[in-house]
């Protein structure tokens, strides 16, 4: 990416979450004025940035445009499809893609490879609140209000010796989780199965959704799935960044 397109990015993300004087741009970006204020009047040109009452530089009316277009064309599970795809022809192991609808939790995506486990959840089918690595990736990050409302829908029941049957203990799990950066099932609804999972993020950085890795104890322990974090990381990562995501901090390549 040429220095100038970066610049012009770092510009219309610092200004989208509040309208930005000239000096805050320019000392944002570590240039002189001038140089601030050229790439702006570009923008501003484009239709990307607009000047308000205040002489202060906010998002303009054809990024809002693009914006909206993009939403009306966007579909979430065609954007996952094929990278959950290409992660279970990688680790050979069945792969789901869930994430937060109202109250509950709902898988939209799966895939079972030959000789995978074959799992009972369908799409469209809600998860098990308390039992899936998909429900603890997502709730971990998701926002308290909302987080609630679906522990409100858990049961707790107890399916295998494993399974969390409280909502403290899955509380403090969720804990570690957000340390982790993932989850993990250890055959808490099915004994003979573990996953792993992590989440997806959008473009406001808020939880999308979460993609896991699900395979039989005897073929793969959850020592052997710890193994593939790389893998699941990177596609969640990659899948995050398409959404629009960008981690906290990064810089913009110049």
């Amino acid at each position: 990416m040429s220095q100038t397109v970066g610049r012009a990015i770092d510009i219309l993300e610092y200004c989208s979450d509040q309208p930005r004087e000239i000096k805050d741009i320019a000392d944002w970006l570590g240039v002189h004025r001038t140089t601030a204020m050229r790439l702006v009047n570009t923008l501003i040109g484009a239709g990307f940035l607009r000047k308000d009452d205040s002489g202060r530089f906010g998002v303009g009316f054809r990024l809002a445009g693009l914006a909206q277009s993009a939403l009306e064309q966007f579909d979430l599970r065609s954007l996952v499809h094929p990278h959950i795809l290409q992660l279970s022809k990688r680790v050979g192991h069945t792969v789901q893609f869930a994430v937060p609808e109202a109250a509950h939790l709902v898988y939209v995506d799966k895939i079972e490879p030959p000789n995978s486990i074959t799992l009972n959840t369908k799409i469209g089918g809600l998860v098990v609140v308390h039992t899936a690595g998909v429900s603890k990736a997502i709730l971990a990050f998701l926002q308290a209000r909302q987080r609630d409302q679906i522990l409100d829908h858990a049961s707790f029941e107890q399916f295998t010796a494993t399974t969390i049957t409280s909502r403290e203990e899955f509380l403090r799990v969720l804990e570690d989780v957000r340390k982790n950066g993932w989850a993990a099932d250890r055959g808490e609804y099915e004994s003979f199965s573990n996953c792993i999972a992590a989440p997806v993020h959008s473009h406001t950085g808020a939880v999308a959704g979460a993609i896991s890795i699900t395979a039989f104890k005897e073929r793969a322990d959850l020592d052997a799935l710890k193994l593939l974090l790389p893998q699941l990381l990177e596609t969640t990562h990659a899948i995050s960044q398409e959404l629009g995501w960008r981690e906290l901090g990064a810089p913009t390549e110049g």
